[in-house]
């Protein structure tokens, strides 16, 4: 029952986590999509917020917020429910009887391992996301497009299989990136953390947590950021003939445009990660907290 109701708690908690993300960084993840596609059309990330604002208004650097609320949800609570019976796996693997004694590095590698699971989850709502975020580039008008239209668009022209496009980059982005973010979250929390709140059950507080959250998004960044274009590319695809391969859009886009083209996007990128991982980390530990305690 106690492995249970971790299981709910951690779901519930994640699902708060991803809500809070998106309401703190959908704009910022908006100019990253936009610079990570269109980068011969903005200049810089400043260049294409302002674009945004004087060609489609506020309301354009929330495009495709509601599937990213639903991909958000999706993704948040189904990483912190496979991650809670990853670290359980990895626990009984190295026989540790409470998942709060496993070390930072074993705890990277209970996300790493969660991360395979979570990338079929996620495939098919990132990718509406990507879709409605470069609707004005992709069709030269936003006003017909819908997250139902472009649910309709896809599986009319890919079938089923095209909610999956960019799956291989996208796994490839999760499993190692995942390691450096709860490694990152994990490590910089028991840094600073007291004796006392290393303690199973004792309570972090709020600073504390906003930091080793901040610190775990801008590790996850860093660490994967090429393959995230890439993945990107993929999901918006729109040419001609057979789609490439991760490998040949890889390719393509270093001829075409060179190495600068992998880190597209970046600075929005990072300085949306810190502040919305922080409200993940937050939201998720003071839910599941709360959770604990009247259940």
């Amino acid at each position: 029952m106690t492995a249970t109701k971790q299981g709910i708690i951690d779901f519930i908690s994640g699902s708060n986590g991803g809500i809070a993300c998106v309401m703190v960084g959908q704009p910022l993840d908006t100019v990253k999509i936009k610079m990570q596609t269109y980068s011969s059309v903005y200049k810089n990330s400043f260049s294409c917020f302002w674009n945004i604002m004087k060609s489609e208004g506020p309301r354009g650097l929330y495009a495709g917020t509601m599937p990213a609320i639903a991909s958000n949800i999706i993704e948040h609570s189904a990483l912190f429910f496979f991650y809670g019976q990853c670290q359980n796996f990895v626990a009984s693997l190295v026989k540790v009887d409470n998942i709060d004694h496993l070390s930072t590095v074993q705890k990277g590698y209970a996300g790493s391992l969660c991360s395979f699971f979570l990338g079929f989850v996620l495939c098919p709502p990132e990718l509406l996301k990507c879709r409605l975020q470069t609707a004005r580039e992709l069709h030269g008008s936003t006003t017909s497009i819908t997250m139902r239209s472009t649910i309709m668009d896809v599986f009319r022209k890919e079938g089923v299989l095209g909610f999956y496009q960019g799956l291989s980059a996208l796994l490839l982005r999760e499993v190692p990136a995942n390691f450096f973010y709860f490694a990152g979250y994990e490590g910089v929390k028991k840094l600073l953390q007291t004796p006392e709140e290393q303690e199973a059950g004792a309570k972090t507080a709020a600073w504390k947590l906003i930091v080793s959250g901040g610190v775990g998004g801008m590790t996850y960044w860093t660490s994967i950021y090429p393959v995230d274009v890439m993945k990107t590319k993929l999901q918006i695809w729109n040419g001609e003939g057979k789609k490439p391969t991760l490998t040949q859009m890889a390719r393509q886009t270093f001829q075409q445009e060179g190495i600068g083209s992998f880190y597209r996007g970046i600075g929005p990128t990072l300085l949306r990660s810190f502040p919305a991982n922080a409200a993940i980390f937050l939201t998720y530990e003071y839910t599941k907290d709360f959770l604990w305690k009247v259940t």
